[in-house]
Order: C-alpha cells, then sequence, then structure tokens
C-alpha cells in the first residue's frame, strides 16, 4: 500500500493507496511546523489504525510547499513506518515537460496537478486548485507544463476583509443567493464568491484564447461546489483527490513499486457543462 502526503501551507492532505491503484481513506490535518515528527508520525499511526487499515505500507511520496514540514514528514516516516518516502521535485520523472523560465520554482502540489490532468485528462487542460490560494496549472495539448496563475484563495480574501475593515464581521463561506447583497453578511459573500467566480470564468477564457482552443476544466479543492453554481463556463470535472491520484501515478513511474492502472482511476464527477 502507498501513503501520499500533500504539504500545503494551511492543511496537509493524507492517502493510502490499495495495492490495486485504489483511494482507501485520505484525511485532512493543520500544517503546523511547531509539531515535532514523534507527533506526526503518531497521528499517522493513529489515522491509519481508525480507519482499519491494518496492511504493511510499503511506499509513500510528498510533495510539500513548507519545507521545514517536508523533513519533519520524511523522518516521521522512517522513524514510525520505515518508510524512505520520496520527495517530488521538479527534478523527478515526470509526463509532463515543465516549460517554465525558473522549473525549480514550480510548487511540486502544482507538479503533481499537472501530471494528473496530462495523465487522466483531454488535452488541453486547466487545473484550478481551489486551497489557501486558487492555482491554475496549464497543461498544453503536447503534455507542456506551461505555467498558469496564482490568485488569493477565498478564505485569504474572506480574512482580510474581516481584518482590515474593522465593521465587517467574521463570515462562513457559502455561496450567496444573489449578486446584490441585502445586509453586510450576503454582500461580503456576493464580493467574495460570485468576484472570486467571476475572476475564474475570466481568466479561464484568457487562458482558452492563449491555447488557441477550448481546455478541458478540473477544479479541485474544499470549494469547488460553492463556486461553480456561480459560474458561466463552470468546470468540466470537479475531483477533490487530484493531487493525491496524481502523486500515486508519480510514485509509480518514479520508484517502480506501484503499477499504475488507467481503469482504476476516478476522474471525478462529471458536471453541468459537459452532460
Amino acid at each position: 500500500m502507498l501513503l501520499v502526503v500533500d504539504i500545503g501551507n494551511t492543511n496537509t492532505n493524507l492517502g493510502v493507496f490499495s495495492d490495486d491503484n485504489k483511494l482507501k481513506s485520505s484525511w485532512n490535518i493543520s500544517s503546523d511546523i511547531k509539531r515535532f515528527e514523534d507527533e506526526y508520525g503518531i497521528l499517522i499511526l493513529s489515522l491509519l489504525q481508525n480507519s482499519n487499515i491494518t496492511q504493511h505500507i510499503n511506499g509513500a511520496i510528498i510533495s510539500s510547499v513548507v519545507a521545514p514540514l517536508t523533513q519533519t514528514y520524511k523522518k516521521a516516516l522512517k522513524k514510525y513506518l520505515n518508510i524512505d518516502a520520496f520527495v517530488l521535485s521538479h527534478k523527478a520523472k515526470l509526463p509532463v515537460n515543465i516549460d517554465l523560465e525558473q522549473p525549480k520554482e514550480a510548487g511540486a502540489d502544482r507538479l503533481a496537478n499537472a501530471s494528473a490532468a496530462a495523465v487522466y485528462y483531454k488535452l488541453p487542460a486547466i487545473v484550478i486548485d481551489l486551497g489557501t490560494a486558487t492555482s491554475f496549472d496549464i497543461v498544453d495539448k503536447d503534455r507542456n507544463f506551461i505555467g498558469g496563475l496564482i490568485a488569493p484563495g477565498l478564505k485569504i480574501q474572506a480574512k482580510s476583509l474581516s481584518q482590515f475593515t474593522s465593521k465587517l464581521p467574521k463570515l462562513k463561506i457559502e455561496a450567496p443567493k444573489n449578486a446584490i447583497g441585502k445586509d453586510t453578511i450576503s454582500a461580503m459573500l456576493s464580493g467574495i464568491v460570485r468576484g472570486h467566480a467571476a475572476m475564474i470564468d475570466g481568466m479561464v477564457k484568457a487562458c482558452e484564447k492563449e491555447l488557441g482552443e477550448r481546455a478541458t476544466v478540473i477544479a479541485t479543492g474544499g470549494y469547488s461546489s460553492v463556486l461553480f453554481d456561480n459560474m458561466e463556463r463552470g468546470f468540466d470535472y470537479i475531483n477533490p483527490n487530484l493531487t493525491l491520484e496524481g502523486l500515486k501515478y508519480l510514485y509509480g513511474i518514479n520508484c517502480g513499486e506501484v503499477e499504475n492502472d488507467r481503469q482504476n482511476y476516478t476522474e471525478g464527477t462529471k458536471t453541468a457543462s459537459l452532460l
């Protein structure tokens, strides 16, 4: 079985794939640089036990945008699971060509997303990852990872409004009923959610213009469904496990211990834009 770890600035996603390449369990925990390797090691063992995963984990891959946590997780996996985790970087074997001015600047999570898009979806493709930041990862029809864009995510926007405007409250991010807000909360939600949806619509249109053709748009991250109801172009697929699937594939081609079976891949939910 394979453990995949995607360390983000705010949260860390972990998943376990069975030997037939199916995602057996996944978890989301906070990315806390103050935790020691023992804490993470014990936590991972507890997660595995609570999910009734008793089979031996024989491999692990880490993607990380938080350098201190990379080593913490690597040490924890070695100490508690006796695994030498493979750490993803631009130097790894990839199914895409990194067509960037500074390939080393490409985040490991973005490499995983681009790889999953290239292997499992029709190209060209635009992956929209709705995390702490909202990032676009774009793969052209020739399997070149040509870059993308990075914008403040929904949580950052909501926090900024509350932090820098003393009279505006904190709010739970959810889809607004109308564009015109009748009170402070609905006005904030409209500006944040509908504004973000409009940004995504506009940037997808601009990216497709530069690509010269319509792209497959895949969304991943927790707010995909909230945004979809407020978009014009929308997403073609919503796949919350895209990054984990990409990591699983990359472990297979770099470490040769996991067979990559395309038939067992779940591409996510096909949205109304393709139905």
